[in-house]
């Protein structure tokens, strides 16, 4: 297909979402609906947008190209996405959640945990840690989407990230919550339809049916390459050797890590502020567990199989035809569908991007100009607010554009799951106690997010090999990469530490509190 075909495609898609934001824009009339979209966004709209915003470019890019070098184990995080981040999430989590925020008047991930504990430190610290960790993650998102347009247009990857990053900023500055989610929703159907047609054209592309394809997969078990099987690789329809540095990487860091992780994800908490009532969130269980089958199902499979269609054609398998895992999808996707499809699937690679990207500054820069300066330093004084947001979300664009300087190459996945796990460990015990536990306290919510956050933090610079020998802080102070160096403590992921010792704080502090004083946290 020629540049000029898909550069008319691409631009049919930006109008689309530029009269999708002109829409947000028209019906942002202030602060509440800069933040929520007003509280009474539709059903559908809303249950679209959360499955867009949790499905970025790095689960698309990043965990298909882990789904060809790992194999089709990586689909247990797709049934634990499923059975955490919508069922769990919408039913057990969300309809706490609404109801609290329309009690507490929240608008706000920071704002719903520091009112219910009634302790402002604690909105300003959760604040702090999304602002502060949340453009790694954002960071990874856009390079997903930038090496896309890179690998499909063929243009240099510094000219796609600006573009790219140009096209978010200017539609979620525009239209706040309510342009977000109309964009998301519109981008979850874009990205619906691709990933079904990929499953389906897929064996088509293999020349091979169903089981015949997939038998196909597990007899090339003696092609597993030599690095990988001492790491405990069996094959790309098998499991990692149990205890194995591959089986910690792909059960700790990966599923656990982000399938846990989502249930605290401040840009997926919010949607359950934006709508009405619980009765929404029910009829929103369907669509975002069906969303998340096809999406993710299809890009993990065909990420597996992709080994399949390179060894017939390259002869090699898809580490070894591409040593950035980060480029195997979408070479994959350039060599085995068709040329229109491509294109396609091109939007749905910006829709995955631009839906995640544009709830992560959103929420990063609704955090930095409502929770931290607005309420914190001028005391709910500061005037023009939307204005504030706005300047809040272009700052935290411009942060997360110059973090994608410095990721190193295969990094998309990696950094996905470093984010839902220090959220998991900061915000999952005191989120969870402010729905279900109320005789917690503030200063247990609060020293347990310390401890959280700060384990987690501990852990990748001392204790996790992966992180650790490449920041170097441990190697300078001590003189070795980690500070355990026993097996297997080099690649036991944050998050089995953190999480952990987190949710003790929490405990111990509320029983040593006395139950009166408790009380009193609350009056």
């Amino acid at each position: 297909m020629s540049s000029y075909t898909l550069g008319l495609i691409v631009l049919v898609y930006v109008f689309a979402l530029a009269g999708l934001s002109w829409l947000g824009f028209r019906h942002t009339k202030n602060a509440k609906d800069m933040l929520t979209g007003g509280g009474n966004m539709n059903t559908i709209v809303m249950a679209l947008s959360y499955g867009a915003t949790f499905i970025s470019a790095s689960a698309i890019v990043g965990f298909g190209g882990v789904a060809a070098a790992f194999g089709m184990g990586i689909q247990w995080l797709c049934l634990l996405n499923i059975f955490m981040g919508v069922i769990i999430a919408f039913i057990l989590f969300g309809k706490r959640t609404r109801r609290l925020g329309a009690q507490l008047h929240a608008h706000t991930f920071p704002q719903l945990l520091g009112r219910h504990f009634k302790y402002k430190p604690i909105q300003v610290l959760t604040a702090a840690i999304i602002v502060l960790g949340m453009p790694l993650y954002a960071a990874v998102v856009l390079k997903g989407g930038a090496v896309f347009v890179e690998q499909i247009f063929e243009i240099d990857y510094n000219i796609a990230l600006f573009i790219f990053t140009l096209i978010i900023a200017l539609y979620v500055i525009t239209g706040g919550m309510k342009g977000v989610m109309y964009t998301s929703a519109f981008q979850a159907i874009v990205m619906f339809l691709c990933m079904g047609f990929l499953f389906f054209f897929l064996y088509r592309a293999l020349g091979m049916g169903f089981t015949e394809a997939n038998q196909a997969l597990t007899d090339m078990q003696e092609r597993v390459p030599a690095h990988l099987a001492q790491i405990g690789h069996q094959g790309w329809t098998a499991m990692p050797l149990t205890g194995s540095p591959q089986w910690y990487t792909l059960v700790t860091s990966l599923i656990l890590g982000v399938g846990i992780g989502c249930l605290a994800q401040p840009q997926l908490v919010v949607r359950f502020l934006t709508v009405r009532s619980s009765k929404q969130l029910n009829q929103g269980v369907f669509v975002g567990s069906l969303f998340l089958l096809v999406t993710v199902g299809a890009v993990y499979h065909a990420g597996a199989l992709s080994n399949l269609f390179f060894m017939k054609t390259t002869g090699k398998i898809a580490v070894e035809y591409i040593s950035d895992i980060d480029k195997i999808i979408p070479a994959f996707i350039n060599a085995s569908m068709p040329k229109w499809f491509t294109a396609i699937f091109m939007l749905s690679i910006l829709s995955a991007s631009m839906s995640t990207l544009s709830s992560q500054v959103h929420v990063m820069g609704t955090s930095a100009a409502t929770d931290i300066y607005a309420d914190a330093i001028k005391n709910n004084e500061a005037k023009n607010t939307t204005y504030i947001i706005r300047v809040g979300i272009f700052v935290s664009i411009l942060l997360s554009y110059l973090v994608c300087y410095v990721l190193e190459e295969g990094v998309i996945a990696r950094g996905t799951a470093i984010f839902m796990g220090l959220c998991a460990a900061s915000f999952l015990p005191a989120y969870v106690a402010s729905l279900y536990w109320p005789r917690c306290g503030k200063r247990a919510a609060f020293w347990s997010m310390v401890t959280g956050a700060g384990a987690s933090v501990f852990a990748l610079l001392f204790l996790h090999q992966k992180e650790a020998a490449a920041v170097g802080l441990c190697r300078w102070l001590f003189g070795r990469d980690v500070l355990i160096e026993a097996y297997p403590w080099p690649v036991v992921d944050p998050i089995i530490i953190a999480l952990p010792l987190a949710t003790l704080v929490l405990i111990v502090l509320t029983y040593l509190q006395p139950k009166s004083n408790a009380l009193i946290d609350k009056v």
